[in-house]
């Protein structure tokens, strides 16, 4: 049985005929940039999220710059950050002129610590992009206290966490801004790319609709020089029927990760933890085990899919050489012992025991 990362195949097939009908529908309406559908899926989601405005744009990437730069966070200014996370969460730090500071992770969640980003403020310091990685919320009160003490602006990276919550409230609804992405893969995807920018600040929200249309609050006058950074509307079509299922798509990921713990339970491989006080939709279900690499092999030698998210942590990364080099031995050690598996919301049991059994038997 050959058990791919995600199935978007089958997703679309679930939907097929809901999609296949609105897309044709918007296509006959002809009003491909900033229409309806944006607007409606931007109210959808802002209703959903528990926020005052959610603001369409090309990508996650472009939603945490144009975040940042909201923010005001400019050149001279430092960001601390997680050096365990896609390269985009730093790479907007640089977009803006700003520094980015690598801080360790917890070993339980693999989430930014508390402790690490207080150790790391300087008189540069600006704000903190809190990752909330695989899906699972970051310790956002301990985090929102340490900005209220030093002044600082908080950017979420919600890219894994849509539909998340920490302590009943979701993810993207804490900070200055909230930014999301919507490849294809994650658990509120697209087909192609997209991304959201959430805040409860009318005037950050002001902000991101100029810049992300190319500096432009009424058309042909731009005070700023901006970006063209647009949710497209065919996407926004498609995001809007799966946002009605999105609860249950989450659910079914917690199932399905749920069920690898029990399996893989008393094993010798570490299996990732659920907290009780904010959900966990496992974007990924991340493991850490010993000879990783040995362990990929051999599973991938059996017909099932794994992957590393993220074999090179930022600090180490090329691209970030002449950054401080901080030490990071929490973040080092996951690098270098994680291993992610097949996690879908229509993923089967017997798929799962598929998966562990190619994973036990390494």
């Amino acid at each position: 049985m050959s058990i791919p990362m995600v199935d978007l195949k089958g997703q679309y097939e679930a939907l097929k005929s809901e999609i296949d009908a609105a897309v044709i529908q918007a296509l006959g309406e002809t009003r491909y940039i900033l229409g309806p559908n944006v607007q409606a899926f931007e109210k959808e989601t802002a209703d959903y999220l528990g926020v005052k405005h959610a603001l369409g744009c090309a990508n996650g990437t472009d939603a945490l710059h144009l975040g940042l730069l909201a923010a005001g966070i400019k050149a001279g200014d430092e960001v601390i950050t997680t050096a365990f996370t896609f390269i985009a969460t730093a790479e907007a730090i640089r977009y803006v002129g700003a520094t980015p500071i690598f801080v360790d992770i917890l070993p339980d969640s693999l989430n930014i610590d508390p402790d690490a980003i207080k150790a790391a403020i300087t008189d540069k310091t600006r704000a903190i992009i809190p990752v909330h990685l695989f899906g699972q919320p970051a310790d956002m009160d301990e985090i929102m206290a340490i900005a209220k003490d030093h002044d600082l602006k908080i950017i979420e990276d919600c890219a894994q966490s849509f539909g998340s919550r920490y302590r009943g409230q979701m993810t993207g609804s804490f900070g200055t801004a909230g930014t999301f992405s919507f490849f294809p893969s994650k658990n509120l995807g697209c087909y192609g790319d997209g991304g959201l920018v959430t805040t409860n600040d009318d005037a950050v929200a002001d902000t991101i609709r100029m810049y992300r249309n190319h500096g432009s609050s009424k058309q042909y006058y731009h005070d700023v020089i901006g970006f063209n950074s647009r949710l497209d509307e065919l996407q926004a079509v498609i995001l809007r029927i799966k946002l009605k299922h999105i609860d249950d798509y989450n659910s079914n990921r917690l199932r399905v990760a749920k069920t690898y713990n029990r399996l893989l339970e008393n094993s010798q491989f570490n299996t990732p933890s659920i907290a009780d006080d904010r959900d966990h939709i496992f974007h990924q279900y991340t493991i850490l085990c010993d000879s990783r690499d040995s362990v990929r092999e051999q599973v991938l030698s059996k017909d099932v899919s794994c992957a590393v998210y993220y074999p090179v942590p930022l600090h180490r990364q090329k691209a970030f050489a002449d950054t401080r080099q901080p030490t990071l031995p929490v973040t080092d050690e996951t690098a270098r012992r994680c291993l992610s598996f097949p996690v879908f919301p229509e993923m089967t049991e017997q798929q799962v025991e598929t998966v562990c059994e190619a994973i036990l038997n390494t």
